[in-house]
């Protein structure tokens, strides 16, 4: 080959290259990943969990599937918006974090694949058809956050014997506040526990319900299962302490942040098994056909120093039946 003709194909290729770089790297899958929470150092390793997850069934960020986020940071009134925008971007498949943005992801499309990871029952609520076969383009991980206020009744009751009063802190605009009311009263009605609903819907809301609760002897509070108390997660610990209220809550981050203990499915398990399911969806399974998963490990979380500072001394059997002890 002659010399001109030598410098000819490397500039070819030279200009070749990045093209064919960029053609591969826009022929990979996009993952639109939404969700009703916010990127915070808790949910960082949730994150995690779920790429490991893909990892598990062959797909690597940046390598062969592209990942997309959207984080509502507890404002549902985002979510409509997000879905659609990761709908223009022709996404193969939409994870959808927590149940408002599972509805949204639902009412946005019929066709792409959806996989979600939620608290709350996702029959009742019409998410899918079933959990054996869910239907349509809808599947995922059913956390039962919402399913366990009674047990989180139960351990909260036992740690602090000489309550009166048990305050629930609810979010109105989530779908399954209600549902997730009715269980909690259900059980309190069974064993003659007086409940107090409070209720929030932002970072003020949550304020006036501490200061409302503080001026109450003999009572203690139940967090319920809402994105956006996830989102609110360090405000609620630290409310808690500055009031001195006793306070269970509904997944492991919120007791690693402070909080006095947690009863509730495992967030990274979940994740986990929602990043498996997207990553068999990618390898051409039928949402339809894979049935929603139930939690198989479940966490009882007590912070013995929280308990310190609030004068409470944690029972032997509770501390059993502990899966983690933070001191």
């Amino acid at each position: 080959m002659r010399r001109r003709d030598v410098i000819k194909f490397i500039a070819n290729a030279t200009v070749a290259w990045p093209l064919a770089a960029r053609a591969q790297q826009s022929a990979m899958p996009i993952i639109g990943f939404v969700s009703a929470t916010a990127p915070d150092r808790y949910v960082s390793p949730v994150v995690d969990a779920f790429r490991q997850g893909l990892n598990e069934s062959g797909f690597v960020e940046g390598h062969n599937v592209a990942i997309e986020f959207r984080w509502a940071e507890g404002h549902y009134e985002r979510l409509p918006a997000f879905a659609a925008e990761l709908i223009s971007r022709q996404v193969a498949v939409i994870f959808a974090g927590a149940l408002p943005a599972a509805l949204a992801a639902k009412q946005a499309t019929s066709t792409i694949p959806i996989v979600f990871v939620m608290g709350a029952d996702p029959v009742k609520l019409g998410v899918v058809a079933s959990l054996n076969r869910p239907g349509g383009n809808v599947t995922g991980v059913s956390q039962f956050y919402g399913a366990l206020g009674a047990k989180r009744l139960e351990f909260i009751r036992e740690l602090v014997p000489s309550l009166s009063v048990l305050a629930v802190l609810s979010n109105p605009k989530n779908p399954n506040a209600e549902d997730h009311l009715d269980d909690v009263r259900t059980a309190a009605q069974a064993i003659g526990q007086q409940i107090d609903v409070l209720r929030a819907t932002s970072e003020s809301e949550i304020d006036a319900a501490f200061a409302n609760l503080a001026r109450r002897k003999d009572s203690a509070l139940l967090v319920a299962d809402d994105p956006l108390f996830s989102v609110r997660r360090d405000q609620l610990v630290a409310l808690a302490a500055r009031h001195v209220v006793p306070a269970s809550y509904y997944a492991r981050e919120f007791a690693v942040a402070g909080g006095l203990m947690s009863y509730g499915s495992s967030s990274s398990d979940n994740n986990h098994q929602a990043g498996l399911y997207v990553g068999r969806i990618l390898k051409g399974a039928k949402p339809s056909e894979l049935p929603v998963l139930q939690p198989t490990k479940f966490e009882l979380v007590i912070n013995l120093k929280t308990a310190k500072a609030l004068g409470l001394a944690v029972p032997p059997t509770l501390l059993a039946l502990s899966d983690e002890v933070i001191e």
